[in-house]
């Protein structure tokens, strides 16, 4: 998981490099290292995971939207100033406690959301360079929208690498075969145009209506069903490698699981009454 990131200064100023907002049920979270090109070092990473896991874990919260400060890159990836090759080896730190192997060298462990399981939407709202582990992260999101600077691109083969947050298999299974393995084998960027034509994105905005774009569609997602919203995400997630016949029964199960709860009672009292329907989550 190597970027390309021209990290420019060495210090940091004097605040997290993951910076969160509340909107209502929905979580706006930003990589804030706009002089990295919001690249990540071990530190964020660590940050980024716990700030993730809090979003799964708070009932409050319903929908997620990734971003980046400033206008340059939503994230570059992995800081390679501040994450180079460590004394130990991987074996150490992959095998080691999670915090201590992330800081000896198995940084990629913070930043594998697949890890954590987060059955809610996550949006990724892409608002320039997406490289490397920041095509990585976005990748690990439900939905994708980008401004028209975006770019794309899994550089690790030029830096005799290859993506370790599942980049490679991520995007194998997002867009064509061949576009991705072009991507992946050249270490070519794609940009906003070619996402969208591709089925990278879902859409292209322009870059000052790319948050408000962003929020509303989380608001939309948050105002249905939010236990309906939650085994869609997670029959996104845990049915794109299985057989047709197994994908189908599991969405089966999912549509039994909530046949009998009150939220679908509402749904179906307030289609009838042709009101807005009033969910409780349960």
């Amino acid at each position: 998981m190597s970027t390309a990131a021209d990290t420019g200064r060495d210090e940091a100023p004097d605040r997290p490099a993951i910076a969160t907002e509340t909107h209502g049920d929905v979580l706006l979270v930003r990589f804030d290292r706009p002089w990295a090109h919001n690249a990540l070092d071990p530190d964020a990473m660590i940050l980024f995971r716990e700030t993730m896991e809090s979003f799964r874990d708070d009932p409050a919260l319903s929908v997620a939207v990734l971003t980046g400060t400033g206008t340059r890159a939503f994230c570059a990836g992995a800081d390679l100033k501040r994450t180079g090759a460590p004394d130990l080896p991987f074996a150490a730190a992959h095998l080691a406690p999670y915090a201590q192997g992330v800081r000896e060298g198995g940084y990629v462990r913070a930043i594998t959301l697949s890890e954590l399981q987060i059955g809610k939407p996550m949006i990724a709202a892409v608002n320039g360079h997406a490289l490397g582990g920041g095509l990585e992260i976005a990748l690990h999101c439900h939905l994708r929208i980008a401004s028209p600077n975006a770019t794309f691109g899994l550089p690790e083969a030029r830096w005799a690498s290859v993506p370790a947050v599942g980049g490679a298999s991520h995007l194998l299974r997002a867009i064509p075969q061949a576009v991705a393995l072009k991507m992946l084998l050249t270490g070519d960027r794609i940009d906003a145009a070619e996402a969208l034509r591709v089925g990278l994105v879902s859409d292209v905005v322009p870059a000052e209506d790319l948050l408000d774009t962003a929020l509303e569609l989380a608001r939309r997602i948050a105002a249905n069903g939010p236990l309906a919203i939650r085994a869609l995400a997670t029959l996104a997630h845990r049915t794109h490698d299985l057989p047709l016949s197994q994908s189908i029964a599991v969405e089966q199960l999912m549509w039994g699981l909530l046949r009998d709860t009150a939220d679908r009672a509402e749904g179906r009292a307030a289609f009838a009454a042709r009101r807005p329907p009033v969910y409780e989550g349960r």
